[in-house]
């Protein structure tokens, strides 16, 4: 009886630091590349045993690779579609939850603040848009510029990036002279200092953008609790610094 209960005693205290050490990747659209870093600072300041890893990238692709077995256990996509098809197709373990509005501007280093108009002009050679096809940025780009009459004029200057942050970075380093990019990362301190135009969001479909936990997360604590911090007042204010339009907090 006594070497049995020691036995217990035993394994309890090998799993607990096992526990602690439970770790998980959140995949998430890359127009979460800074608001998302600096909401897992302030996680792991509540949370500090937790380990948390996040992958940037095109929701389009993310929700592909999901599909196909990639181990992420959290979900943050730029367009609700993409978690809804995940669901669709048993991927998920919880239901889409909206977690923000997106907002897409014109941003140049090289040419100031730019008017939708202005991408059509001889001097502006090439834009930069996130690919539409995997991209929501990009979509929705597209389809700002197809509703402004402007698709004919730009198509042919357009170069395509990965995602969203491609996208600003061909900007940003002068691989294109202007780009439509995200507002939050147009926000960005570096970013920030040359100014951007926000795009009328009646000339796109709204970037809803939601999360899920995957099935691969689904038992696991620390996928739990990082998907709740995003409804905290800290992560709220960090997403509405970075231009972000947030629902309705839970009462």
């Amino acid at each position: 009886m006594c070497r049995s209960l020691l036995l217990s005693l035993v394994l309890l205290l090998a799993a607990g630091p096992l526990a602690a050490r439970e770790g998980i990747t959140v995949a998430a659209a890359s127009d979460l590349r800074y608001a998302l870093d600096d909401i897992l600072e302030l996680y792991l300041v509540e949370h500090p045993q937790d380990q948390v890893q996040i992958i940037y990238g095109s929701s389009g692709k993310m929700t592909t690779q999901i599909i196909h077995g990639a181990p992420f256990d959290v979900f943050f996509s730029a367009d609700i579609a993409f978690p809804e098809r995940l669901k669709a197709r048993d991927h998920t373990a919880t239901d889409p939850s909206v977690y923000a509005l997106g907002r897409i501007v014109i941003w140049s280093r090289r040419h100031g603040e730019l008017e939708l108009a202005d991408l059509a002009q001889p001097h502006i050679r090439r834009v930069a848009i996130a690919q539409p096809s995997h991209a929501p940025y990009g979509a929705r780009a597209q389809e700002a510029l197809q509703a402004s009459g402007l698709w004919e004029q730009v198509q042919p200057k357009l170069v395509f990036g990965e995602n969203i942050a491609h996208a600003a970075q061909m900007a940003a380093s002068g691989a294109a002279d202007a780009g439509i990019i995200a507002l939050s990362l147009a926000l960005f301190p570096e970013l920030a200092e040359n100014g951007y135009t926000l795009i009328d969001d009646a000339l796109h479909e709204t970037l809803t953008q939601s999360f899920v936990i995957t099935r691969h997360g689904a038992d696991k604590a620390t996928a739990h609790r990082f998907a709740n911090f995003m409804g905290s007042e800290q992560a709220r204010a960090v997403m509405t610094r970075y231009g972000f339009v947030l629902p309705e907090a839970d009462s």
